[in-house]
């Protein structure tokens, strides 16, 4: 018996086309295994603001899904540290944050420099410096500026970098990486 027509638009499988697609959902549930076991795993950050003084260890990822109180807390720890206004962190640029930890090896807590950025505060933070974007991603809680203890900036941007997930910027004189959850580019 071949594959044939049972109505307008309906395909009826044979035996052997009917086994072919079974072991195609077979392999490629092999293949998504991982994905699916990672996707499923506790996602753990640690923060110290560097202007701030404030640490949080945040687990925002668990259960397959991001944690709203948890997030919260993120975005309380990234205000704009100036103006005290608090905006929403975008998950993924925790994700990027988690990965960058494992590319590095290392558990311990990210400095943070900068994350979220009034437009208030961008504005006079671009007067003062032409290596601020007039529209930072800053701005839409989808950035952040940060060192890893015992990690050379250099090599925490060459770890972004090779993660591919969004726009990476190494500023060695200053000792920290911009990470944002924009499209790939690299400064």
């Amino acid at each position: 018996m071949s594959n044939s027509h049972a109505g307008p638009g309906r395909r009826v499988l044979d035996r052997r086309g009917f086994l072919k697609r079974l072991g195609a959902c077979g392999a490629a549930s092999i293949v998504a295994a991982p994905v699916l076991a990672r996707a499923a795993e506790r996602r753990v950050v640690s923060f110290v603001h560097t202007h701030t003084g404030e640490t949080l260890s945040a687990a925002y990822f668990d259960h397959g899904c991001y944690q709203a109180g948890c997030m919260a807390e993120v975005d309380r720890l990234l205000r704009d540290f100036r103006t005290g206004d608090v905006h929403p962190i975008d998950p993924s640029l925790l994700d990027i944050l988690f990965e960058l930890q494992r590319g590095a090896g290392r558990d311990g807590a990210f400095e943070v420099i900068s994350g979220y950025r009034s437009p208030r505060t961008n504005a006079m933070l671009r007067s003062r410096s032409e290596g601020v974007a007039q529209h930072s991603m800053h701005m839409e809680g989808r950035a952040i500026d940060v060192r890893l203890p015992g990690v050379a900036s250099r090599k925490l941007g060459e770890i972004a970098r090779s993660l591919s997930r969004g726009g990476v910027g190494v500023y060695p004189a200053s000792d920290f990486v911009h990470v944002d959850t924009g499209r790939v580019r690299f400064w």
